[in-house]
C-alpha cells in the first residue's frame, strides 16, 4: 500500500498496484495543491501500526487523524462510510436512501469509488442490493478478503465470554 500523510492527518492510503491510484495522486497535486515527497511522519507511523493489527484481527477501528479534501458530497458520502460498523455491510441503494435522495445510488457509487483512504474508510463495506461484491477499486478478491476477515474477527469477538463483576465470584479488592 502507498499513504500519505500531512500534519493534518492521513489523506491518501491505497493498493500500489490499483488502476486509479496515478488520477487520485494528480488530483491532490492538481486540485488541492499537495506536493508529494517521500519521508516519514508521525501519521504513516501511526497508521503502519494500526493497519498491522487490523491484519491481524486485534483492531476493529482506526484512529489515524485522516485530511479529506473532497467535495461536500464526498465528504458526506465518506463520513457514512466511517460511520458503518465493523463486521457490518450497507447498499449503495442504502446509502442513497438515508440520505433522502433514493435515486442516488450512482452518485452515492461514485463518490464511494473516489475514496482514497482505503480500509480506513471502509468502502469495501458497501455492496450491491442482491449482496455482490460490485464496485471496488482495490478488486473483488481483496473486497471478499476484508469482508471475510472483518466478519470472522466480529463473530470471534462477539462469542468471547463476558465477564461481569457484579455476578462474578470472590473479592475484587
Amino acid at each position: 500500500m502507498i499513504a500519505m500523510a500531512n500534519d493534518e492527518g492521513l489523506s491518501l492510503l491505497e493498493f500500489a498496484d490499483r488502476p486509479a491510484l496515478p488520477a487520485e495522486l494528480n488530483e491532490l497535486e492538481q486540485r488541492y495543491r499537495y506536493t508529494i515527497t517521500p519521508g516519514g511522519h508521525r501519521y504513516l507511523d501511526q497508521i503502519d501500526r494500526e493497519m498491522t493489527a487490523y491484519f491481524n484481527g486485534v483492531r476493529t477501528r482506526f484512529e489515524t487523524p485522516l485530511f479529506l479534501p473532497a467535495t461536500p458530497f464526498q465528504r458526506t458520502i465518506w463520513s457514512m462510510l466511517l460511520a458503518i460498523p465493523y463486521g457490518e455491510t450497507r447498499t449503495y441503494g442504502g446509502m442513497a436512501q438515508a440520505l433522502g435522495k433514493p435515486n442516488s445510488s450512482r452518485a452515492v457509487g461514485g463518490a464511494n469509488g473516489q475514496n482514497r483512504i482505503a480500509i480506513v474508510v471502509p468502502c469495501h463495506r458497501i455492496i450491491g442490493a442482491d449482496g455482490s461484491l460490485t464496485g471496488y477499486g482495490g478488486g473483488q478478491p481483496r473486497k471478499r478478503f476484508l469482508l471475510d476477515l472483518e466478519h470472522r474477527v466480529a463473530a470471534q469477538t462477539s462469542e468471547q465470554p463476558v465477564f461481569h463483576p457484579i455476578t462474578a465470584q470472590g473479592s475484587f479488592l
